[in-house]
């Protein structure tokens, strides 16, 4: 119960129970919610502190497995702490504008990261050095805009094993695809966000740098223990287990069900 309460404590100190104002809150968030004060809703959070738990045990079973967990945050104020985060914990993620399709069309993902791949080696073998200046600056500007958006993913060269978001209301087409290809999504949910299509529900603050930066630290570190434990040799049927630990919540369920006819393209065309 000490730990629980030192816990409960950090997320109080970076801010994390504090949700929207509550017109403009998602009825469903209502179960998270311990109060109004001031016109914003107050996040309960003993609450935070169990479902951040389990999340964490589920995506150090999937980073033991050997999966990647992709993260994804574009806005502001969490683009480098995601960035930051991630990349310690060696995994993909996306800070920059989610590329429509990166899930749901990932072969064509693939082939526009193996075209910056085959730059750098048209570079190495001097292959890029006979053509002429004009086209060498328009392949430099080819590879740095691949670079930019996709250079994070570099490494993914399959579907990821679960997907991380902070503000799914802002990420709606990532969490469209995740739905759409079953794919087990996490995040940080704040109080004018639907927690019915999340399987993993960690109900916080998603705007204050501080709260992510908090409920950050604790999933890298959570990722960083599974990866630790592979290395041990600790999983033998790494697949099956994830399986089992990335099942969804019985309500995420019945939303994915009610999601399954999203139209992804339709969404992405609207995001551009």
């Amino acid at each position: 119960m000490a730990n629980n309460n030192e816990q409960v404590k950090e997320l109080l100190d970076a801010g994390v129970h504090f949700g929207h104002l509550t017109r403009k809150w998602n009825p469903n968030m209502a179960p998270y919610i311990y109060m109004e004060r001031n016109g914003i809703h107050i996040i309960n959070l003993y609450k935070t502190a169990a479902k951040l738990e389990e999340a964490n045990e589920a995506l150090a079973k999937i980073a033991a497995s050997g999966r990647k967990i992709l993260f994804v945050a574009t806005k502001k104020q969490a683009k480098d702490i995601v960035a930051e985060k991630a990349g310690k914990a060696n995994m993909p993620y996306i800070t920059e504008r989610w590329p429509g399709g990166m899930l749901t069309n990932f072969v064509t993902i693939r082939k526009a990261v193996k075209k910056m791949a085959a730059i750098d080696r048209s570079k190495e073998d001097g292959t890029f050095n006979s053509l002429s200046k004009k086209e060498r600056l328009a392949v430099d500007r080819t590879r740095a805009k691949l670079e930019k958006n996709l250079g994070s993913i570099s490494d993914m060269t399959r579907l990821p094993g679960a997907l991380f978001v902070v503000d799914t209301t802002r990420e709606h087409i990532a969490v469209a695809e995740a739905l759409k290809l079953k794919i087990p999504i996490f995040a940080m949910v704040d109080t004018n966000c639907d927690p019915n299509v999340i399987d993993y529900v960690i109900p916080s603050n998603d705007d204050a740098s501080k709260s992510i930066e908090n409920i950050m630290t604790s999933v890298s570190n959570a990722v960083i223990e599974g990866l630790s434990s592979r290395k041990k040799g600790g999983n033998d049927k790494p697949a099956e287990k994830t399986e089992k630990a990335a099942t969804p919540a019985p309500e995420a369920k019945t939303a994915r069900k009610r999601v399954a006819a999203v139209d992804v393209k339709a969404a992405a065309s609207e995001e551009e």
